[in-house]
């Protein structure tokens, strides 16, 4: 719960994902009526930003400052390109606020890769933090879990998981206000022998640290929720992920053609409405947008390309939660206190 954000400051990305001005700034303009100590910096092209703005209450427009840019980063641009040649993107500017200060955190629906690689090469690592990761909150049986990396790192040493695994509990613990969040270790099998070398050093790794360590888990346990955080690297992690989003989106489209198969089935739709649209409630993904890039020196928080006014609304909740918990300072202190 948002409680406390001693006037912070979000910038955001307005021009970045698939639908860009439309999502954006309407999504903006949403949480700024609930927040009245929020304020907003709007980054992209500033004719564009102020059509849209035309009709915005005068109470509200009085958070909101637009930041003009000139350029923007494409969603199928090399990061590399992005890096190298779009140092006035809205994506860019976005994050050059969080590392001047004048913003408490940025959000950008736009490429996943050119984010991480401008946010890291802006905004550097935290001590003690060799990559960032992606992590995100997932629904379980339970409520939901966080789980990282989810596509940001391939080629991981068990120290990196370990890593992972810190910052995981950090935000976990300042978001979800849990003391010890255990700490899952996704692996093929929860026997001890199981594994490649680099889960099992992984595993020693974090059972000798100050973690709450559960042990392995597999795949389906996540959706358990018998861990509070998972930990893998960004390879398995995206998989498991695009997976799990591709099944919902198997079990969504079964159920509308069967109740729309002839008449009864229809009429057995309607009756069943509301537990559909509970079971959607607790799905949905929109209600999980706003993945954290971890371990760095700044908030940063992605969200889904494709992403509608409300999901684009959560993940901006994300930031605020991170700013008012204070995330990267967190992660630093016990990186500090356990590794040195």
């Amino acid at each position: 719960m948002i409680t406390n954000l001693h006037n912070s400051t979000i910038a955001i990305d307005a021009m970045g994902g698939d639908v860009g001005l439309d999502v954006t700034v309407p999504a903006a303009l949403n949480i700024l009526k609930k927040f009245s100590q929020l304020k907003i910096i709007l980054v992209g092209d500033e004719s564009q930003i102020e059509q849209q703005l035309e009709s915005c209450p005068a109470k509200v427009r009085q958070q909101i400052t637009v930041h003009h840019t000139s350029q923007v980063v494409g969603m199928d641009e090399k990061p590399a390109s992005a890096l190298r040649g779009k140092k006035d993107s809205s994506m860019r500017v976005s994050i050059n606020l969080v590392k001047s200060g004048d913003a408490d955190a940025c959000i950008s629906a736009g490429n996943t890769g050119a984010l991480m690689a401008t946010a890291r090469f802006v905004l550097k690592t935290l001590p003690g933090i060799d990559r960032p990761a992606i992590c995100s909150a997932i629904p379980t049986q339970k409520g939901h879990t966080h789980m990282l990396d989810l596509g940001a790192n391939i080629d991981l040493s068990a120290q990196h998981l370990l890593e992972f695994a810190v910052m995981g509990s950090v935000l976990t613990s300042a978001i979800d206000d849990i003391d010890k969040p255990t700490i899952g270790l996704l692996n093929i099998g929860q026997e001890e022998m199981k594994g490649n070398e680099q889960v099992q050093q992984a595993a020693n790794l974090i059972s000798n640290s100050s973690l709450n360590y559960y042990g392995f888990i597999e795949g389906d346990d996540i959706y358990k929720g018998v861990v509070d955080v998972v930990v893998a690297d960004g390879f398995v992690g995206n998989i498991s992920l695009k997976t799990s989003e591709g099944v919902a989106k198997m079990i969504v489209y079964y159920i509308k053609r069967e109740f729309n198969r002839n008449i009864f089935t229809k009429i057995a739709g309607l009756i069943a409405m509301p537990v559909l649209n509970a079971f959607k409630s607790k799905i949905d993904p929109r209600i999980y947008n706003g993945a954290s890039l971890l371990g760095l020196k700044g908030i940063v928080v992605k969200s889904h390309g494709s992403a509608d006014i409300f999901s684009f609304g959560n993940a901006i909740k994300v930031a605020m939660l991170e700013v008012e918990n204070k995330v990267p300072q967190r992660i630093s202190k016990v990186l500090e206190e356990s590794f040195t």
